[in-house]
């Protein structure tokens, strides 16, 4: 038999960037999927392409020393915050040679950068961008004292280096899940999702490794707990296979461990039900809450199989 175990974030409550005493003792659980839209902080390099000059083809970011992952935050005097800055700064160049500044991980590069002039008549860079990152998660809590919330249980990260985004702004909205990919031996199956871009359900103020948080536009969730710690035996976690419908599976918390500082605990799914649908975790629950003895301990991040 084929089990489902899930790595589990625990200190969901305590490490978001606020005081510990920011968030209330009770809150309103989550479970129901949401919209995530977020706006980086400067533009991240997700390729490079090459430029068809009339003397043949060059990619100028690429031989100048950019990478993949990098994020671009300054060309020449111009600040860098989305796609169309760089885009216009290039072309205000007219082919000048220009410093341009990337953030890598936690340090600085300057490099000196010269645009090619393509056939079509543009000064280019051989660049591909990436401005903004959108997908489906779920909601972990609301806190009704504050009015805010958490939600995706970890960071929204690049897709290249792995690292957690800075963000310059960002939202939730309303979704549905209209369809679920069962996971396999190997594959964590994955929930498909509906956002509703009309529907906003609050802001994204930071991102970090251990979900996403802001303000709410209006009260989200059902039911409360209070927050507690997990110890090992049976528990559940709220999520939704379809619609917005939230329902609770049974999971058994296998462990609970410490690890780089970080309280975490292994999951065995147990619920038939959760295994007949969705063959235990997949990719969409990242987020879902879990309760032990009628209290919030965890959410769920990420999810590995064995057998």
């Amino acid at each position: 038999m084929k089990k489902r175990i899930i790595s589990v974030l625990c200190t969901l409550i305590l490490t978001a960037a606020l005081p510990v005493g920011a968030w209330a003792q009770e809150l309103v659980l989550g479970g129901q999927p949401v919209g995530i839209e977020l706006q980086t902080d400067g533009v991240v390099v997700a390729g490079f392409a090459e430029v068809q000059t009339e003397t043949g083809s060059c990619s100028p970011a690429r031989d100048a020393g950019l990478r993949e992952g990098d994020r671009i935050v300054q060309i020449g005097d111009t600040e860098v915050t989305a796609a169309e800055d760089l885009i216009a700064a290039i072309g205000a160049l007219q082919g000048e040679t220009a410093a341009i500044t990337v953030r890598r991980g936690e340090k600085s590069e300057t490099l000196q950068v010269q645009a090619a002039y393509s056939q079509d008549g543009q000064w280019m860079l051989g660049l591909w961008l990436r401005d903004q990152s959108s997908g489906i998660g779920t909601l972990t809590f609301y806190d009704p004292a504050s009015g805010r919330y958490g939600a995706l249980g970890h960071g929204v990260t690049d897709e290249t280096s792995g690292e957690v985004l800075p963000i310059r702004g960002g939202r939730i909205t309303d979704a549905q899940i209209v369809d679920v990919k069962p996971g396999s031996p190997g594959t964590p199956g994955e929930l498909s999702g509906c956002a509703d871009r009309g529907s906003e359900l609050g802001d994204i103020e930071i991102n970090t490794e251990k979900g996403i948080y802001g303000a709410a536009c209006a009260a989200l969730g059902e039911g409360s707990a209070e927050v507690g710690s997990p110890t090992p035996g049976p528990a559940s976690i709220l999520t939704t296979l379809e619609g917005r419908r939230v329902k609770a599976y049974a999971v058994e918390i296998s462990r609970v461990y410490t690890e780089d500082g970080v309280q975490r605990m292994l999951l065995t799914v147990t619920d038939p039900l959760l295994r007949e649908l969705a063959g235990g975790i997949v990719q969409g629950m990242s987020g879902s809450p879990i309760l032990q003895d009628g209290r919030i301990v965890g959410a769920v991040t990420h999810v590995s199989v064995t057998t």
